[in-house]
């Protein structure tokens, strides 16, 4: 395979994997006619057409799935290298990209990187605000702080605290007959969480009258009356608007982690604010709980 055709299989794989070429043009950050040249260069040059191109699609043949799988393996090589000559030149001062979920960036973690603003002023935070796990392969953030039952094997991390949920309702609700009260779910990506879970084995959907992928916008919802919610203790305990709904279903919680992919996660820089991330949190363990 000549050398041009190395960097033509990211462009194969990304329309393999977004199933389009205007997604994998998105992906990519290309526009629609450059994503076409490049397939077509990569046939030619093979002498094999890689996809069934149909109206709903690129579809690959089961018989070249071997190959995209083989190129999988090498954008991943491709990745790794990156991210560790990245990380043999990396500073302990630069740009940290920490994703986390809306609610623990609105609610939480402000004040700790403010904090860690003023004793590491060489670092620059950047939050990016996801309840999607971002892909930390592909080096779209350096930390992750989640909540989740443990971690995925290629990311490393500290376990922070525990991040504790509660059952909720509007304050100027009556509660009415418990039996009919409404409920609002966890959609999105929310719906695989603890609380997501719960309420898809526990509620009858006929009692479901709406939903969010935001527990920011549940938090709304429910205190606009729409019914009763799963909330992070941390974002509703302390809002007038809502009032505690015992006896319905039980406290829920999860572990919460601040972690990088593997290759990331001895870079000072990376280090250094994931230590400081994890302490900061840890700090606020009573409240992230939900016993304060």
């Amino acid at each position: 395979m000549q050398r041009d055709n190395w960097d033509d299989l990211r462009f194969v794989l990304a329309v393999a994997e977004e199933g389009s070429v205007s997604g994998a043009a998105r992906r990519l950050g290309v526009n629609h006619a450059t994503v076409l040249r490049r397939i077509a260069a990569f046939e030619e040059a093979t002498g094999v057409e890689i996809f069934d191109k149909t109206a709903r699609g690129y579809a690959v043949p089961d018989a070249h799935r071997r190959v995209i799988e083989a190129t999988r393996e090498v954008d991943r090589a491709v990745q790794a290298v990156g991210r560790m000559i990245h990380g043999a030149r990396a500073p302990v001062t630069g740009d940290i990209r920490v994703t986390a979920t809306d609610s623990l960036c609105q609610i939480v973690l402000p004040a700790i990187v403010a904090r860690l603003g003023r004793t590491a002023p060489g670092l620059r935070i950047e939050l990016i605000s996801s309840n999607l796990h971002i892909d930390l392969a592909r080096s779209q953030a350096d930390v992750s702080i989640r909540p989740a039952l443990s971690l995925p094997d290629d990311l490393r991390g500290e376990r922070a605290g525990v991040l504790g949920f509660g059952l909720y309702r509007a304050r100027t609700g009556d509660g009415g007959d418990e039996g009919a009260e409404p409920w609002l779910e966890p959609s999105g990506a929310l719906a695989r969480s603890v609380v997501g879970r719960w309420v898809a084995g526990h509620v009858d959907p006929v009692r479901i009258t709406g939903g969010a992928d935001s527990f920011m916008v549940l938090r709304e919802l429910c205190a606009a009356g729409r019914g009763l919610s799963f909330l992070p203790c941390v974002i509703a305990a302390g809002d007038p608007r809502l009032v505690p709904a015992p006896g319905i279903a039980p406290r829920l919680q999860t572990d919460l982690w601040v972690a990088s992919h593997v290759d990331l996660y001895d870079i000072p820089r990376i280090r250094a604010a994931r230590i400081a991330l994890a302490e900061g949190l840890s700090e606020q363990g009573a409240a992230l709980q939900g016993a304060a």
